[in-house]
């Protein structure tokens, strides 16, 4: 019935998905009681109109069905297959195979100069997988490529609520004014992820552009009644207060992983993320990361391992992705041990 795996016995730190008890069940259902007959029939091409004012910049935004559908759609709208994507490595793993299905070139390593690509792909805030995010003077430089050569940014967005030290860095959307940025955003993260419902922040011709496909004419805005609910969620301030339980309990669980593993696992060099989802770890001299797994798995702890988060595998041998998301601390307490047992044992036999 769910996308996430349970497997008995295994603390699993590979899935970036939310801690069910946070979830907002009671407060998702008050949102919709009051829907009418408005909010079940075809919505209007670039969502509901509260909502796009909600988000702030009418004119320049089309609901999604999540930053997923987003990528899928900005690929379809400003790209041809044979394109040149450049996703500099490591990033988002599972935007590898959007960019696959519309049949574009991923080049994972470059400079824009360089490459010269149709689209820049990347996550900037609280990136996915390092949970680290782009400095402002990188920002400015690659605003400034972009433009020289002529390229689309797609800043994918997807973390920039959950800020756990302080402000969000300015998105590169807002720092361009616009172009040449294309914004994704997405409420899988604050909200829920079921929903299925985010967002995307273009030019309006881009936006024309989108509110022009085939579907959206025979079918109407996109997951309407989910958005017309999120509307109502956010305009009464169910939005605000959620996100903010979201920050302390998230960061509470940073905390306790981040802790943990300099307890348990001193011979990793892990940095904590200012927001995000997750803990991007360099493992010791001679440990691998596809070593490592099924050790670490054998002893009830799971991970993803860091070549996954280059397109061809070539990169990330000694680094793995730990999310602090979905486990309680108590949890992520043991898990840490667990996996300090399995680098331990890697260690010895090597």
């Amino acid at each position: 019935m769910i996308q996430f795996d349970h497997r008995p016995g295994i603390l699993d730190l590979s899935w970036g998905h939310p801690r069910p008890d946070l979830l907002p069940v009671r407060e998702w259902s008050s949102a919709g009681r009051d829907n009418d007959w408005r909010a079940l029939t075809y919505g209007s091409a670039a969502g509901p109109d509260p909502l796009l004012e909600w988000l702030g910049d009418p004119g320049r935004t089309f609901v999604t069905g999540g930053a997923s559908h987003a990528l899928a759609l900005v690929t379809q709208v400003l790209t041809a297959p044979g394109d040149v994507v450049l996703a500099v490595s490591p990033t988002y793993h599972l935007a590898f195979p959007i960019l696959a299905d519309r049949g574009l070139r991923i080049v994972q390593a470059g400079s824009v100069r360089q490459v010269r690509p149709k689209l820049i792909y990347l996550v900037p805030t609280f990136g996915n997988p390092t949970g680290a995010s782009l400095p402002w003077k990188r920002r400015i430089e690659l605003i400034e490529a972009a433009r020289e050569v002529g390229a689309t940014i797609v800043e994918d967005d997807t973390y920039r609520e959950l800020s756990y030290d302080g402000p969000a860095p300015e998105s590169l959307w807002s720092m361009a004014g616009g172009d040449p940025v294309v914004r994704l955003g997405s409420f899988a993260k604050t909200v829920a992820p079921g929903l299925r419902l985010g967002w995307i922040n273009a030019e309006p011709e881009i936006i024309a552009r989108l509110t022009g496909l085939g579907y959206v004419h025979s079918g109407g805005g996109v997951n309407h009644t989910t958005a017309v609910t999120m509307a109502a969620f956010c305009t009464g301030g169910g939005f605000e207060r959620h996100v903010a339980g979201l920050r302390a309990s998230y960061r509470t669980q940073r905390n306790a992983l981040v802790g943990a593993l300099r307890k348990h696992v001193p011979e990793l060099a892990v940095r904590s993320p200012a927001g995000g989802w997750f803990v991007w770890a360099r493992l010791p001299a001679g440990v691998t990361a596809e070593a490592l797994l099924p050790v670490a798995e054998e002893r009830g702890v799971s991970f993803v391992p860091g070549p996954r988060f280059w397109a061809d595998g070539s990169g990330g041998a000694d680094r793995i992705r730990l999310s602090f998301s979905l486990l309680p601390a108590a949890d992520l307490e043991v898990a840490a041990a667990r996996l300090g047992e399995a680098v331990a044992v890697i260690a010895h036999n090597r």
